[in-house]
């Protein structure tokens, strides 16, 4: 058995002062036949700690079904990063932003009526409590001082700039206490003197997120946080892209002397991201500002370990940093290797009829609905003489293509502002409404999805009837364009799906889904992880809602995350 514990100005690992030089790496972002290798390449990098968030959403989708299953096993996670001889910090949240859909609150949560976020309330702080305790069941025994790896557990995410609530932050801590936590714990705030005060709690270690100006920065820390360690939880090597912005990057020899100036002031740091993997599926979150932009499925983040594991040369620089603070491994990973490159024909594929799937006789949201899913399609009768009808839409999250007598006649998008759209004659009016990443920070957290009312044509209300429409079913959609393609492996193996050309969509292999592809870029490419391949026939199936189907799969031997911005 060790101990971990806080000194008067470090951490004591066995009663010795010792440094975490920790790296993010996010389970749930990452195929789980992945992780042994990412974690492996950590510790090459000469990481002694790798941190993870923990996604809600991602375990409990659905009130009351929780899964630790597959890719969601954060046991196995943890136990793989002590097998590789590192230290784990988790980040339970439950709130985490993360560019993560809601922030990784479960949508039946925050649709909970009259439910208000991370602060005290009864309906919040009964489901956080049931959720806290399912994920210390799996840290309390994986804990350093029970012969485990987890050294640290962080209390809620950056509170500082959402709230100043201390008894709700009281009671995550009584929560966590009461479950046996033992480690230290922490909180994170930018180092703004009113985020600290607000997201700090006496008691609870205070450390910082930023990326540049350490000296600076920890000065800031350190006037709100007298003794003990200082900490960057959060050095940010990277950015998140959106669709319709640039790829960002950042240069590698600046962030590696970025860094060296913390570890020169001697603080611990958590590197986020060390490897930022995949949104795979539609997991991707959204800002708004004034403007709703979507995340791309990428979470490479410009990170030291790429979307697909390959080193980078911010991964060497930082090595060389770090090798003058701590030891590091002798051995370094393999370069990055092309991947094959190949095409194969797409086929449409349409199925007989559309499966019948509950509906309700209203204009309902997704919420209403109860569909964890991301499509919706809304369906009124018009009647005779609105020829040049005007379709009234209050808000629209997140895109809407309109069809009159099942022929397509515009779009309605929140990013543009749209909101209103002239109608030919007809007789059917339908309505195919994409949510496209829920807002995963500040007050947006949570809203509704959907068709938001009042929706009128001409001004006069409609019979409506909401129809979750499933990607498992997209060849039965009549909105939907559905095309397949099987190719051939002699062995499992990484690929890059190039999605040029393309409209916008999602893509599954096997069963398993990818993610979104957009036109509107920056994107480029798709990161198929070998572990979903197989030696022989494998399955590739594109689901296209703007443009006419593709007709040829192009696989590239490289990734194409779009135009760069430094």
């Amino acid at each position: 058995m060790s101990t971990f514990a806080i000194g008067d100005r470090d951490f004591l690992l066995d009663g010795q002062p010792h440094r975490i030089i920790s790296g993010a790496l996010h389970y749930f972002r990452v195929h789980p036949g992945d992780w042994a290798d990412r974690i492996r390449k950590a510790r090459l990098m000469g990481l002694n700690t790798i941190e993870t968030y923990v996604a809600w959403n991602a375990h409990e989708p659905v009130r009351g079904e929780w899964s630790e299953s597959d890719g969601l096993d954060l046991g196995h996670f943890l136990d793989l990063v002590a097998a590789e001889g590192l230290h784990a910090i988790v980040r339970p949240g439950p709130y985490i932003c993360a560019e993560w859909h809601n922030g990784g609150l479960p949508t039946w949560l925050t649709a909970t009526p009259g439910i208000r976020l991370r602060q005290t309330d009864a309906a919040y702080q009964d489901a956080l409590e049931t959720y806290l305790r399912r994920v210390y069941r799996i840290v309390a025994p994986r804990q350093i001082d029970r012969g485990g790896n987890v050294v640290l557990v962080q209390i809620e995410n950056e509170y500082g700039a959402y709230g100043s609530d201390k008894d709700y932050l009281a009671e995550l801590v009584r929560i966590t206490r009461d479950s046996e936590i033992t480690v230290p714990l922490t909180t994170v705030d930018q180092p703004e003197p009113d985020m600290l005060e607000a997201g700090s709690l006496p008691g609870v270690h205070l450390t910082g997120s930023f990326g540049s100006r350490a000296d600076e920065r920890l000065a800031t820390l350190r006037a709100h946080q007298p003794t003990g360690p200082l900490m960057c939880s959060e050095f940010w090597d990277g950015w998140f892209d959106w669709w319709g912005g640039p790829h960002h990057t950042t240069d590698a020899a600046t962030a590696a002397a970025e860094l060296d100036d913390l570890l020169a002031a001697g603080a611990s740091v958590n590197i986020y991201m060390f490897h930022g993997g995949t949104n795979f599926g539609t997991t991707n979150g959204a800002n708004d500002k004034g403007r709703y932009l979507p995340i791309v499925t990428s979470y490479d983040y410009d990170a030291p370990l790429d979307e697909a594991g390959d080193p980078t040369a911010k991964f060497h620089a930082f090595r060389e940093v770090i090798a003058k603070y701590a030891a590091v491994p002798a051995e370094v990973p393999e370069p990055a290797a092309l991947r094959p490159e190949f095409r194969v024909a797409l086929s449409p594929v349409i199925a007989p009829g559309e499966p019948e799937q509950p509906s309700i006789s209203a204009l309902a949201t997704f919420e209403d609905a109860a569909h964890t899913g991301t499509l919706l399609r809304y369906e009124a009768a018009l009647p005779d003489g609105f020829a040049g009808a005007v379709l009234a839409v209050g808000e629209v999250r997140d895109q809407a293509w309109v069809s009159v007598d099942g022929i397509r006649i515009g779009s309605l998008s929140r990013t543009r502002h749209e909101h209103a759209l002239r109608l030919p004659a007809g007789r059917a009016l339908s309505i195919l409404v994409e949510e496209q990443g829920r807002v995963n920070y500040d007050d947006r957290l949570g809203e509704e999805k959907g068709l938001i009312g009042p929706v009128t044509v001409d001004g006069r209300e409609l019979d409506w009837r909401t129809t979750p429409v499933r990607l498992e079913d997209a060849a039965s959609a009549p909105e939907l364009l559905v095309a397949a393609a099987e190719f051939d492996l002699d062995a499992p193996t990484d690929l890059f799906l190039d999605t040029a050309g393309w409209g916008k969509g999602y893509v599954f292999v096997g069963d398993f889904l990818l993610g979104r592809y957009w036109s509107n870029g920056p994107q480029r490419t798709l990161y198929i992880p070998g572990p979903v391949t197989r030696a022989g026939s494998n399955t590739l199936t594109v689901i296209e809602l703007e443009q006419p189907v593709p007709t040829e799969a192009r696989f590239v031997t490289a990734a194409s995350l779009g135009p760069l911005h430094e």
